[in-house]
């Protein structure tokens, strides 16, 4: 073979081993870039998360994963799965969860998609204010605002100065992400308490013995102190919707408690009945001067939609259902109080 010939036959050669190089490298890159794109990230535990903040580029969210740990994947990997995704330029600020066997294509779906890790905070139904503020104080993540804000400074920032917090916020589950605050979370509280207080008093039945919405809400504080039977909400609301349309006293502990505040040491006695306050309905007449507690729709619903009926009085049936015998007469209600007297010894000793 000439000279030419072993030359061009070396670079057909060359050529062909080159390009199978070519595609080899091909190959491996693809097999390595598809490997890593679906393969779940080692070391992540439950709990771990990373945080994007207000003007991260995504050269920064992954320098922050890898300061957290992760070591999957070249930088140019990530970044062209983030083309291929459409997610660079289009993350999202947020907390985002870094869950036992999440992927990068995992992750960074979530992260252009905006699935930021939430919270969750409830306010339970026949909380006062106290508890409330309380429970938020120790919500994470949530920001605290509010720490040094007494109740009339609270009512303030919330947009609505010189109301009384009691019963101003639904009793809900409410979802939060990393940095809201907990005045965020009340203010949305107090816009849903209202949301329902208006449409239960726009559809309250006619002839209510009750002044405004806001005397509703107060009955209901009371009817949600009184019981936890769903059932009976709106007997005990045609109680004392009936006492108020009499002009009898409603004679509530629940009020006495209120009113006592941190002097309740879990334990009514008679003279607590009789030493009045604000909040004594035992010795003031009609309602107290604001709810007692946090109120739910049923009882909302249960003081403007109140069960027919003609008693005026209720005890505990005194068997540990929670449920309580109804009475027109004062004497059968004390034949009630005695039958219940008698369980509660029957069970505790005397009392």
């Amino acid at each position: 073979m000439s000279a030419p010939g072993k030359r061009r036959h070396g670079l057909r050669a060359f050529f062909v081993l080159t390009a199978l190089l070519a595609g080899a490298f091909a190959y491996w890159a693809y097999d390595r870039y598809t490997g890593f794109v679906d393969t779940p990230i080692a070391g992540l535990e439950a709990g771990d998360t990373i945080v994007v903040e207000r003007g991260d580029s995504f050269a920064r969210v992954l320098q922050r994963l890898r300061e957290d740990g992760v070591r999957e994947g070249h930088d140019l990997e990530w970044q062209l799965l983030a083309r291929q995704l459409k997610a660079a330029g289009r993350i999202q600020v947020g907390e985002y969860p870094l869950d036992p066997g999440t992927t990068p294509r995992d992750l960074l779906v979530r992260m252009r998609d905006g699935k930021v890790l939430s919270y969750r905070f409830t306010i339970v139904e026949g909380w006062n204010v106290r508890q409330l503020r309380a429970a938020l104080a120790t919500a994470k993540p949530l920001r605290q605002e509010t720490a040094e804000l007494d109740d009339a400074a609270l009512m303030k920032a919330l947009g609505h100065p010189g109301q009384h917090p009691e019963g101003r916020f639904l009793p809900e589950t409410y979802a939060y992400t990393r940095g809201d605050s907990d005045l965020d979370l009340l203010g949305r509280a107090h816009a849903a308490l209202e949301n329902a207080l208006d449409a239960a008093w726009q559809s309250r039945d006619a002839d209510l013995p009750l002044a405004s919405k806001d005397e509703a809400l107060v009955l209901a504080s009371i009817v949600e102190k009184e019981t936890g039977i769903a059932d009976e909400r709106p007997q005990i609301a045609g109680v004392f919707l009936r006492r108020l349309e009499m002009g009898m006293r409603l004679q509530t502990d629940p009020t006495v408690i209120y009113g006592m505040g941190s002097a309740y040491a879990g334990n009514l006695r008679k003279t607590d009945l009789l030493t009045d306050t604000p909040y004594n309905t035992y010795t003031r007449d009609g309602l107290p001067p604001t709810p007692i507690a946090m109120v739910g729709a049923h009882a909302l619903q249960a003081v403007t939609h109140p069960a027919d009926g003609d008693a005026l009085f209720f005890v505990a049936i005194g068997d540990g259902s929670g449920k309580h015998v109804f009475s027109k007469t004062l004497s059968e209600h004390q034949a009630a109080v005695r039958e219940y007297i008698r369980r509660y010894r029957a069970q505790h000793g005397p009392k």
